[in-house]
């Protein structure tokens, strides 16, 4: 057996010599043709491969809360921000007293550099019970409105409640 044989899983090891019992040939593993699908798999990142595969949960279950908090996360991490805004806004309407859900719209307006819109939802995202300020301070989403006035003023009003 070639080293390349020893580090291969045991089923996939097994699977070979199933495949290959009954036949007479001492030509050698037969070439394994690559599926397109697989070659897109290999070439894809972890995080486009979770993106798709949640996209897939999602088209058959839009409604799914948990998939669609992941989804918007994953979109934002990959810098699709418009897209993680259609997420986010869906879950505030599925959640609407959800203070995280709320924070995390206000995150995307922030990455799309609509400030009104982005201090407006955190706002409201602090009155529904949103109160990491630490976090808040630092979460890099937010970027974008740190340096604003309100911002500061809007922690200074809620941080000593």
């Amino acid at each position: 057996m070639s080293r390349l044989g020893q580090l291969q899983p045991c089923s996939l090891r097994e699977g070979k010599q199933m495949a290959n019992q009954g036949k007479q040939s001492n030509e050698g593993p037969e070439p394994t043709s690559t599926s397109q699908p697989l070659v897109r798999l290999a070439d894809q990142s972890q995080l486009d491969f979770e993106i798709d595969f949640y996209g897939g949960i999602l088209e058959r279950l839009p409604d799914y809360v948990d998939v669609l908090r992941v989804m918007g996360n994953y979109l934002t991490l990959k810098g699709r921000y418009a897209q993680g805004l259609v997420i986010d806004k869906r879950l505030v309407q599925l959640r609407p007293k959800d203070p995280l859900a709320h924070y995390n719209l206000a995150c995307s307006y922030a990455l799309l550099k609509r400030p009104e819109q982005a201090l407006r939802t955190l706002r409201l995202a602090i009155e529904l019970g949103y109160r990491d300020f630490r976090y808040m301070r630092e979460d890099h989403d937010l970027d974008a409105i740190r340096q604003d006035p309100r911002f500061r003023q809007l922690l200074r009003e809620y941080e000593n409640r």
